[in-house]
């Protein structure tokens, strides 16, 4: 026992000694110029040999960073001022006025974080996108799985279920927000029909929210339902005949197979549609225009009311506000991500 205890002692000595010149040799390889300058070489090469695919690919960062890169380095730079429309450059006839405004460091995003105001959007933009990505979700999933087989007609009831995808955003709400009108609107004239008085859909704090939720999810199925549709028709129909033949109920094979086999897809929609609808300016401005009061303005129409509805217009306040989404949005992002990761699924 002494002997083999030592022997062993003795290899894992040998295999430390082996670990640690194995992680020296490494740090020479890394430190070692010619190797540095061999690396540079390849890229040289790679450069050279798909030129083509750069050439390609050029156009595309270019416009990327004109449209993206400098709006969002520009805001960051306003959210450190004090930037308003009385303070910034401007022409006024034949008179032009410099800018005075100054640098202020971080206190805009103090007195926003500390502002009450900032925290009711924020909880209420969580619930709502919350609410409308689930319900969307289930939705979707309940008719992927409908579409997913054969019956008569299922080419046209895909077609009927995708035109909310194809009508433009602006003409769906404008019609949404037709029939929820108070005393013309196509559903309280239903209602009364029944003896039901008349909902105020968009007048009321309560069934204003319920409102944009439902029309955010009936323009959002469309996009899950087909994605989800795609999943499925990936999934071996052969894996569910085992299933059958093993006596596994309809419930057993949604829980073990369509949804583990729609686990990548759904991750991917789950994502987008939570960027989407945290950002979905459309729905809320154009149905309730954050009303009544402010009960459905969320933080983008909150950014949106501070740069072009209030006097004077606050540049740097409604900086801040888009600097602190882009934010919450990029935190999210990485949670998420590395949540996946965990589970297995790698990005």
């Amino acid at each position: 026992m002494a002997a083999d205890t030592s022997q062993s002692v003795a290899t894992a000595a040998g295999d430390d000694e082996h670990v640690v010149a194995r992680g020296r040799s490494r740090t020479a390889e890394g430190s070692n110029p010619k190797k540095r300058a061999a690396d540079r070489g390849g890229l040289k090469r790679a450069f050279a040999t798909h030129w083509y695919a750069w050439a390609m690919v050029a156009p595309v960062v270019i416009v990327l960073g004109v449209i993206i890169g400098w709006p969002l380095v520009r805001g960051v730079y306003l959210s450190l001022t004090n930037a308003n429309e009385r303070n910034v450059a401007r022409t006024i006839g034949a008179n032009h006025i410099d800018a005075t405004y100054e640098f202020v460091g971080l206190d805009n995003y103090t007195a926003v974080l500390a502002d009450p105001v900032f925290t009711q959007r924020l909880l209420w933009t969580v619930l709502w996108t919350v609410a409308c990505v689930s319900i969307t979700f289930a939705l979707g999933l309940a008719l992927a799985n409908m579409l997913n087989r054969e019956f008569k007609g299922r080419a046209v009831y895909r077609m009927a279920l995708i035109l909310p995808w194809a009508v433009p955003g602006f003409v769906s709400v404008f019609a949404w927000r037709f029939l929820f009108n108070r005393d013309n609107g196509i559903l309280n004239k239903i209602l009364e029909g029944g003896g039901i008085a008349a909902v105020p859909w968009l007048d009321d704090p309560t069934w204003a929210k319920v409102s944009v939720i439902a029309v955010n999810v009936w323009l959002g199925i469309p996009f899950m339902m087909v994605a989800l549709l795609g999943g499925l028709q990936s999934i071996p129909g052969e894996l569910y005949e085992a299933a059958e033949m093993d006596g596994a109920s309809t419930w057993q094979r949604f829980r073990h197979i369509t949804l583990p086999g729609l686990r990548s897809v759904s991750m991917t929609v789950i994502l987008l549609s939570t960027i989407w609808t945290f950002n979905m300016f459309p729905v809320i401005f154009l149905l309730t225009r954050g009303g009544p009061g402010d009960a459905t303005e969320i933080l983008v129409t909150q950014a949106f009311r501070q740069a072009f509805v209030a006097s004077p217009r606050d540049f740097a306040g409604s900086a801040t506000w888009g600097v602190l989404i882009l934010a919450l949005l990029m935190i999210f992002a990485l949670v998420y991500r590395r949540a996946l990761r965990k589970q297995g699924e790698v990005w």
